[in-house]
């Protein structure tokens, strides 16, 4: 990947503020460590509960009626009210904002769409490299799962990947797949990214 190529994602992938002093936000408007109630009341829509999506919001304050995960955290699920697509980087994606018993957002969740166009869904894996280009090569502690029977190389490449990655003011937890069960149509495969934006410390 090129350098300049590599700037460009950053760009994409994590805009800064206009006028912004300090670090760049999370994602556009949104930033960790933000009150709820200071939260964009515009641009953003479809917000529901990532543990149960059954169970629609009207907006961020609603956080409390979703369930709460075993690290105390909610998680509302949301996408863009300003734009035709959910995207980031190019990639088609599905959003989450972590907010703990204090109302205070820790954390970011951004998952490739399983339900993508076929076209896009086949390049859902790289999303996890641009990631790693907004946030730096360096650092990163990865492992990395062997092939079982029912998760086979696609075209000879096989990626089950978890990446962790701590810096002064982010926790980066990155998962990819790139795989496909040999029983199963060859149309039918796993192909996707998740990235979690953490405050240190914070959840697993």
């Amino acid at each position: 990947m090129s350098v300049a190529r590599a700037a460009m994602i950053a760009v994409v992938l994590l805009p800064v503020r206009a006028g912004a002093a300090t670090a760049p936000n999370d994602l556009r408007d949104l930033r960790l460590g933000t009150p709820v109630k200071a939260l964009p009341t515009k641009g953003y829509g479809g917000f529901a509960c990532a543990a149960d999506p059954s169970i629609k919001l009207a907006d961020w304050s609603a956080y409390q009626t979703c369930p709460t995960s075993a690290d105390g955290t909610r998680t509302i699920e949301f996408r863009y009210e300003d734009s035709d697509k959910t995207e980031v980087a190019g990639q088609p994606v599905r959003l989450g904002l972590l907010i703990d018993n204090e109302a205070t957002v820790v954390g970011l969740k951004i998952d490739t769409d399983p339900n993508a166009r076929l076209y896009l869904r086949k390049k859902a894996f790289l999303f996890a490299l641009q990631v790693r280009a907004r946030f730096g090569e360096d650092g990163w502690t990865c492992r990395q799962q062997s092939p079982t029977a029912v998760e086979q190389p696609v075209g000879g490449v096989f990626i089950h990947e978890h990446c962790e990655k701590t810096t002064e003011s982010r926790r980066l937890v990155l998962d990819r797949q790139l795989y496909r069960d040999p029983g199963q149509d060859l149309s039918q495969f796993t192909s996707a990214t998740q990235l979690t934006i953490l405050l240190p410390g914070g959840r697993d």
